[in-house]
């Protein structure tokens, strides 16, 4: 039996870390960014990215093992899938999600079994520091880059939003916790008949505006200060939120779905989407370990599954509710009025 028996899931996943802080490295030091200009032999790029001469062919031909580039004769070049997702001078670059995983969730992570006895975060509360999102929102500079990172982790999905949702019938909607506002320009960038608003705390309006003004959207998508806890949302025919409901514990998330409610006419939709969790919690590994991330970086957050989300929306009044896929581990759960 034990000849039947193969213990490499065991061993490629006990040694995981080392696989993705090799990719998280590279993200970092901009190897993918490099070789988006042109491919480059070994002495070249060693040179342009400062790597050791000990280090530097074991890590490159690692990412060559791990599928994150070609090599030929000699010279590497990027998969078209890091040089599209993976280069920073294009809009598709999701890497700035995955930089804050190297800088800021890599080391919290090595403090899971703690977080798993405990049921404490991990992140800078455990020191007595500020929570991530009031350090953030503090920093104007930092918090740009993270509004950027959720852009680029959030793009799929609210492309996916703007192609499969009935728009025809809606001609308005509200982003709320827009971040910089990607969500609401690729949905206004598909449906030219919508008008929008993205509404977030104050300090993201400039950062919002900006972006909205480059995709040349300002005439049909507005920012709206306020703070969802405090402030009622603003009425709209659509509401989405997108990657909010899992940060808070159940009670506030129940009273999110309900502001969500009050703000839409009779017929109006809400869309809620993230890593949803498969109702029989089995196989969407992504969004059980996004779960475990919101018990490293928050007081009470969680992710939920499909069956658990339309529960919500019909506790508040949505006559209709339903689950659809979007994209990769991402799906959304729609709530009709």
């Amino acid at each position: 039996m034990s000849q039947a028996l193969n213990p490499s899931q065991i061993m490629q996943t006990g040694l995981g870390f080392w696989s993705s802080k090799t990719l998280l490295s590279a993200i970092e030091m901009g190897v993918f960014t490099e070789l988006a200009k042109h491919p480059e032999d070994l002495t070249t790029l060693r040179g342009r990215l400062g790597l050791h001469p000990r280090a530097a062919r074991d890590f490159l031909d690692a990412l060559v093992a791990l599928g994150f580039l070609h090599r030929t004769d000699g010279v590497y070049r990027n998969t078209p899938e890091t040089d599209f997702f993976l280069d920073r001078h294009k809009p598709s670059y999701i890497g700035g999600i995955l930089e804050m995983a190297n800088h800021r969730l890599y080391p919290f992570w090595g403090r899971l079994t703690e977080g798993l006895r405990t049921g404490l975060p991990q992140n800078e509360m455990r020191e007595g520091t500020a929570p991530l999102f009031e350090a953030l929102y503090a920093d104007p500079a930092r918090l740009k880059e993270f509004l950027q990172a959720m852009s680029g982790f959030s793009r799929g999905s609210a492309i996916a939003i703007g192609e499969k949702l009935n728009w025809a019938d809606y001609s308005t909607f509200l982003d709320v916790g827009t971040a910089q506002g990607d969500t609401a320009v690729q949905i206004a960038r598909l449906n030219p008949h919508l008008r929008g608003a993205g509404f977030d705390l104050p300090e993201v309006a400039p950062i919002f505006e900006e972006y909205v003004e480059e995709n040349r959207l300002s005439d049909r998508v507005q920012f709206v200060p306020g703070s969802f806890f405090t402030d009622d949302l603003p009425k709209a025919d659509v509401v989405v939120m997108g990657h909010i409901l899992h940060d808070w514990d159940l009670d506030t998330k129940r009273m999110l779905v309900g502001k969500a409610y009050a703000a839409l006419p009779e017929g109006g939709s809400f869309v809620v989407y993230e890593s949803i969790i498969d109702d029989d919690r089995s196989t969407n590994a992504l969004g059980l370990m996004m779960s475990l991330n919101m018990l490293i970086e928050s007081p009470g957050g969680f992710d939920y599954t499909g069956a658990d989300c339309q529960e919500w929306m019909r506790d508040a009044g949505f006559r209709e509710t339903r689950v659809e896929h979007l994209t990769g581990p991402e799906s959304m759960v729609v709530g009709v009025k």
